[in-house]
């Protein structure tokens, strides 16, 4: 076997296409394997499929994958076929897409690599252009992202999470079931919610189908759920609800503290769960809900609204509810109001139990992506990676593993 047949059977060329000769060339030193295809031989058309006769040839030329410590491409003079159809065509080849300038086995370790590391590092590793690496991300995340099958979605989660600097945000949905994220929209108003209508319908889905949105309490998603998924119960996560109570309890620490400057330095035995307290904190805490009322009203408040959330009774926040209109604490009389009007969706969370978790979870991988990157150059670029590292997409490429 010569090194021609051999470098055949590696590349898996099939019956239409052999190796006909391997070099090195150039100054750093490429291995070069020119390829041509097999005469006498029918091409298909890449439009139609059906079989056309050879009209001329272009040459071509792949970056594959280095052999050892030197780099590989791939160079052949690709047939063009004539079609009655269509014309004149580029014929396709078995080792790469149409258009690209990589094999599909240098295109495999590129988002392998791309899912762990960031772009530009990757092109250095590679000595690749990042904006050609780029390319070949998008490209391949856009047909996986298309390719989805969402018939099956029933329960959601609605969060924002920032893209850049200056308040930019974007609106992602995850699959409350499978834990992936299934969209990003840039902004963070109903409009949103109806993009996702239209990508679940693209999908082989139905807008009647979503049974559960998992979201926080801002109007314009509720607005946007109520408007184009209105099958669909909310669920407001009682993460967001303690947050509002623990933003409630610092502001009536805040006011306390304007007129007793003995509570400075307390902040953190106030605020917070007390099962995450020492025990030093636990006696402040304790001296000081005696000795300034309202402050030891308003911690408990929060902590039957913790306990009262968790037992996921609705009789226990409804007396909640009475106890935070009497309670004579502005911050905590807000909050009651702000529960009353979403009152559906906090008995919502009772029913479904579905939490911000998984959501919570992704927008960490996605800023996590973001820092490591130090920022993308745009949208299309965050979203391509934000797909890569948390939609479980799943690529046609061939394997790195040997066969």
């Amino acid at each position: 076997m010569d090194s021609n047949q051999l470098f055949e059977m590696a590349l898996n060329l099939g019956k239409e296409w052999t190796v006909r000769e391997c070099r090195f060339e150039g100054e750093p030193k490429k291995l070069l394997l020119n390829l041509e295809p097999k005469r006498g031989l029918p091409w298909k058309c890449p439009e139609c499929g059906t079989d056309g006769p050879a009209h001329d040839v272009v040459e071509k030329r792949w970056r594959h994958l280095d052999f050892f410590q030197y780099e590989c491409e791939l160079a052949a003079k690709v047939p063009r076929c004539r079609c009655a159809a269509h014309g004149v065509r580029t014929v396709e080849v078995p080792w790469a897409r149409p258009g690209s300038g990589f094999t599909l086995m240098f295109e495999a370790l590129v988002m392998l690599l791309c899912q762990q590391m960031p772009v530009a590092d990757v092109a250095e590793l590679l000595n690749v252009q990042d904006t050609r690496l780029w390319r070949v991300v998008c490209a391949h995340v856009e047909k996986a992202q298309a390719g989805r099958d969402w018939s099956k979605v029933e329960k959601i989660l609605i969060d924002e999470t920032s893209a850049r600097r200056g308040h930019r945000y974007v609106t992602n949905f995850v699959d409350a079931q499978s834990r992936e994220l299934l969209l990003m929209v840039e902004g963070r108003k109903a409009e949103a919610v109806q993009e996702f209508v239209e990508a679940l319908q693209a999908r082989g889905g139905d807008p009647a189908q979503i049974k559960w949105v998992g979201l926080d309490m801002s109007g314009a998603y509720k607005s946007g759920v109520e408007k184009y998924l209105p099958n669909a119960e909310k669920s407001f996560d009682h993460f967001h609800i303690m947050q509002l109570a623990g933003n409630a309890l610092d502001e009536v620490r805040r006011k306390v503290q304007a007129e007793c400057s003995e509570l400075k330095g307390a902040r953190w035995a106030i605020l917070g769960n007390e099962c995450n307290k020492t025990d030093d904190e636990l006696d402040l805490r304790r001296a000081i809900a005696s000795a300034y009322p309202k402050l030891g009203r308003a911690m408990g408040l929060r902590e039957l609204l913790q306990d009262v959330l968790g037992e996921r009774s609705e009789e226990g926040l409804r007396g909640w509810y009475h106890w935070a209109c009497r309670c004579k604490l502005e911050p905590f009389q807000r909050l009651a109001q702000t529960i009353k009007r979403h009152w559906d969706g906090i008995l919502g969370f009772f029913k479904s139990g579905i939490t911000s978790a998984a959501i919570e979870a992704i927008n960490g991988k996605i800023q996590l992506a973001k820092r490591m990157a130090r920022g993308f150059r745009n949208f299309a670029f965050f979203r391509a990676i934000s797909y890569l590292k948390a939609a479980k997409l799943s690529f046609n490429l061939p394997s790195l593993k040997p066969a």
